[in-house]
This record gives structure tokens, sequence and C-alpha cells, in this order.
């Protein structure tokens, strides 16, 4: 029988691409200014990726800094897991790229598709391939290039993505640093979000922004307080709240439901936009870069969005 393992967050890291996109910017592309944006949106600027930045680049760019930060060998990272839904080349997925861009030289790779809750899902993964001992160290990236799905013409999605790629290293550990997943879906709600083909052949995103709000804020905060059950905790234990950066409104309204320190919330989405399965671990990478926490700092990881999906863990900071 296997021996069965403690897993954690052990390196951390994040890409945002060089192009900051702000409102005003955009604002001259599509048909509303920069004050509405922010006034519906929170959000003020994002990032595009340039031809250069492709996803592989991107994953790799912050799986790098990630390992290092881990202190790890290439050759210890046995699996690379990656988070996303916006490649346009259906197969093969960019796992098997990723590790080998990065050097990985005994590394499995894969790519999930969850979406926006893509990068909870390869957490939970990851955790439990370490725990069970399939794999000593395993790194997962959430990436995206939104911008290449998203319509100027259509200024509920246009104005809201944004691109970037934030990695994890999932680490063999004496204690359970990375709490027990919770997770559903609600597949008779897959038309609110996702990819739609115009007349002309092209896929864009398309949103039913108020059933999204609608959904989300009555359906998170229940996932919350299940991934706090299940972690053995209370919210009131949790140092810090990581959730998909949807948009401002949406963290907001969850922040209140919870009745959570808003201090004590993450909106990356003000400076990075909606970045999909890379918005949390882009997210979780802003909140250590801060210097605000201590090792140990209990968190909240919530992911949810197209599918319709969730899911949620609590972990401990390194």
């Amino acid at each position: 029988m296997r021996q069965h393992h403690g897993s954690a967050i052990t390196g951390m890291a994040a890409y945002r691409p060089t192009h900051l996109v702000t409102n005003e910017e955009l604002a001259l592309r599509t048909s509303v200014t920069a004050e509405w944006i922010e006034s519906r949106t929170g959000i003020r600027t994002r990032y595009h990726a340039s031809e250069d930045e492709d996803m592989v680049t991107m994953s790799a760019e912050a799986g790098e800094k990630a390992i290092a930060m881990a202190n790890l060998d290439p050759a210890e990272v046995d699996l690379t897991i990656v988070a996303t839904a916006t490649r346009r080349q259906r197969m093969p997925g960019i796992g098997p790229q990723v590790a080998t861009r990065i050097g990985l030289p005994a590394s499995g790779a894969y790519d999930l598709n969850a979406v926006c809750a893509g990068f909870t899902y390869a957490l939970s993964m990851a955790s439990n391939a370490v725990r069970v001992g399939d794999a000593r160290n395993v790194l997962v990236v959430g990436v995206e290039r939104t911008s290449d799905w998203i319509n100027p013409d259509d200024p509920d999605t246009f104005v809201i993505f944004g691109d970037g790629a934030g990695a994890v290293v999932v680490s063999r550990s004496g204690e359970d640093e990375i709490g027990p997943t919770v997770w559903g879906s609600d597949g008779a709600r897959h038309k609110v979000l996702g990819l739609t083909e115009m007349p002309d052949g092209r896929e864009f995103v398309t949103m039913d922004g108020p059933l999204v709000y609608k959904w989300s804020t009555a359906t998170m905060p229940g996932v919350a307080h299940r991934a706090c059950e299940a972690a053995g905790i209370s919210l009131s234990d949790v140092a810090w709240f990581v959730p998909h950066q949807a948009n401002r409104r949406i963290i907001d309204t969850l922040t209140r439901t919870l009745e959570f320190p808003p201090d004590r919330v993450m909106r990356d989405v003000v400076d990075t936009g909606n970045t999909s399965a890379a918005s949390v671990p882009l997210a979780l990478s802003r909140l250590y870069e801060s210097g605000r926490t201590s090792p140990g700092d209990l968190v909240l990881l919530l992911g949810f969005g197209a599918g319709l999906t969730y899911a949620g863990q609590i972990v401990r900071m390194p």
C-alpha cells in the first residue's frame, strides 16, 4: 500500500504581459466611455498579450519562477498541469510544451479545462497526486489569452477580460496544507457564459452578465462555508479571501455576504481584469508579493464561471 503524504504550496509566481490596456484606450475602440467601464466593472486596467507572448511562453515564465521559489531542481517536478480554456489549437495540449520549455525532464503533463474554475480544479488534482504518492512536486499553471476571443462590439465582455499566467508548485509536506476541495456544477446553465459563433464564422465570448452575477453571488457564499468546514476550520479562521476575479461588483457582494473583512480580500481584477483560469493564481501571487502575508496564513480560494462550474479550497501561504 502507498504511504499518504501531506501537500503544500511551496512556490508561486505570475506573468503579466507587457501591454497594459487602460480604460481610455478601450474607450477609443468600443462604444462606451472609460468612466462607464470603471463604474460598471470596477476594472481600471488589464493586460493584452502580444504575438510573442503566447500561452506556452507566459506559462513557462510563471512556472520557472514558481519552481525557483520552491527551491527545486527541475528533475524533481514529476507532473505539470495547465488550466486553460482559450487555446485556438484544440490539440495537442500545451502541458507537454510548457514542461519542455522550462526543462522538466521527468514531468508528465496535461491540460485541464474548467474555464474560470480551472486553477482550483487543477490545484486539487495536484494535491491529490502528491498525497497518494504519484508525484513529489507538481507544477500547476493557470493561463489565458482571453483577448483572442472578445468582441469590440460587445462592451459587456470586451472591457472585462485580460491575459496572463499564474503558477504554483505543490509539494510533499509533513502536514496537510491544502484542504479538501468542494466543487460542483450546473450544466443546465451552460449557455450563460461561453463561446458563440457569429454569422461570419468567428467565435467570441458571450455572457449574460446579470445571470452570472445572480448565480455567483447566491451560490458561492455557501461554497465558501463548505470549503472551510471540509478543512476543519471556520470562516473566522481565514486570513485572506482570493476569489475568481470576475469583476469588482461580484467580489464586493461576496465579501459583504460573507461578512469578511474588506481589507483581507484580493481585488486584482482592478488592475488585471478577468483572466479566467489565470485569475486566482495571479491574485494569489500578487498577495504574496505584497508582503502582507505571513507563512501559514489560511487563504480561501474560490473559482467559478462558465460551465457553470465551481471549486474552492483552503490553503496555507508558504
